[in-house]
């Protein structure tokens, strides 16, 4: 990876509502500074800030990003250190699974006494409802459009030959851990992440970042409904059998589905590489999996083609519907991220740094 650096996002805007992946990522992490705040941007800074000076003492920084604004920081960890930085805020879920020893949290609210809004709060909670309103439709939006995903599925499993597609998952699978002892105790280490996000821009996902330096990627082509997540959660089973540690990547759209599995120590992976998340070999160790053409009959495609363009448009349609929701609510947060800065001393940024910086010295 470029500098070091992982690149992922453990949160997401989903068809089943905003989705934490966070408790994954922090499970055994001894020290976890958790930020709050009104403010995300001015908890951006901060974690920025920190990111640019211990960048380049220490070997490896894994990197989460805002799914409601993919340029941001949300939070990072190093692992070396057993340290994390996160923004703890809702709608993030943390803590339920892991807390723990030295994790604390750090109130940016308590820590400005200059903040004196009166009348302004109710302008700045009339924006934080308008967001939660846009939010609440782009989730909409995207469960109807799983829904008609569902209808896009079916076509396709009703014209898939089965055996055909475990033969393709065994194939795979005798590749994937061909040099790999028999069966053992040791239990799989998993973390759970998404390699990409819906958000206000559109789609984004960090593919090329997270497989850098593998030795091997398998690219799972096909239409939905041709089994590429089933595929997935066969080559997790197997993975746990032999004691692994796995990178498992969750779908951005759909959560309980898979988007791609991976295992660093025998250097490769294995994504679903179909839109909006779609690539093409370019390196040696690229190989292509295409479920539609080896499990699915000849011709569906044409012999449904009118069928499957209606259903399409209007996945698409309902997609796009949720993209401007994202996007609305950026805009009043936006809003809102101007008044904070309007309203609050933003100068006791560089003290607060200053301060995280010492305490937590890597």
């Amino acid at each position: 990876m470029s500098e070091n650096i992982l690149r992922y996002f453990a949160g997401g805007n989903t068809a089943k509502g905003f989705y934490s992946l966070y408790d994954s990522n922090l499970a055994d992490i001894e020290r976890v500074l958790l930020l709050t705040g009104r403010s995300q941007r001015e908890k951006s800074e901060i974690m920025e800030q920190l990111l640019n000076k211990w960048k380049d003492q220490v070997c490896f920084i894994e990197i989460i990003y805002r799914a409601n604004h993919p340029d941001q920081v949300e939070g990072f960890i190093i692992r070396e250190k057993g340290f994390a930085i996160i923004d703890a805020d809702p709608p993030r879920i943390i803590g339920e699974e892991y807390v723990g020893p030295q994790w604390e949290t750090l109130d940016l609210e308590q820590e400005d006494r200059t903040a004196n809004l009166g009348e302004n709060q109710q302008i700045l909670d009339s924006l934080q409802r308008k967001i939660q309103e846009q939010y609440a439709e782009a989730y909409k939006a995207y469960a109807k459009a799983l829904r008609i995903h569902d209808d896009w599925e079916d076509i396709y499993i009703g014209r898939m030959n089965f055996t055909q597609a475990d033969q393709v998952t065994e194939a795979l699978l005798a590749k994937l851990f061909a040099d790999t002892d028999k069966v053992t105790t040791k239990k799989s280490k998993i973390l759970r992440r998404f390699l990409g996000a819906a958000t206000p821009v559109g789609a984004v996902d960090f593919v090329d970042n997270i497989t850098e330096g593998l030795q091997n990627r398998y690219f799972l082509k096909g239409r939905a409904g041709t089994g590429k997540s089933t595929l997935l959660k066969k080559v997790v089973a197997e993975a746990e059998k032999h004691g692994y540690d796995l990178e498992i990547y969750q779908c951005g759209f759909d959560p309980e589905s898979l988007d791609m599995v991976l295992i660093r120590e025998l250097g490769w992976a294995v994504f679903d590489s179909t839109s909006p998340h779609e690539y093409f070999p370019d390196r040696p160790g690229d190989s292509i999996i295409d479920m539609y053409e080896l499990t699915v009959a000849p011709g569906t495609d044409e012999t449904f083609a009118e069928e499957i363009a209606h259903i399409e448009a209007k996945y698409r349609e309902q997609m796009q519907l949720g993209k401007k929701h994202l996007a609305e609510a950026q805009t009043v947060l936006e809003q809102l991220e101007d008044l904070y800065s309007k309203y609050f001393d933003h100068s006791r940024i560089a003290n607060i740094y200053y301060e995280v910086e010492q305490s937590l010295s890597i």
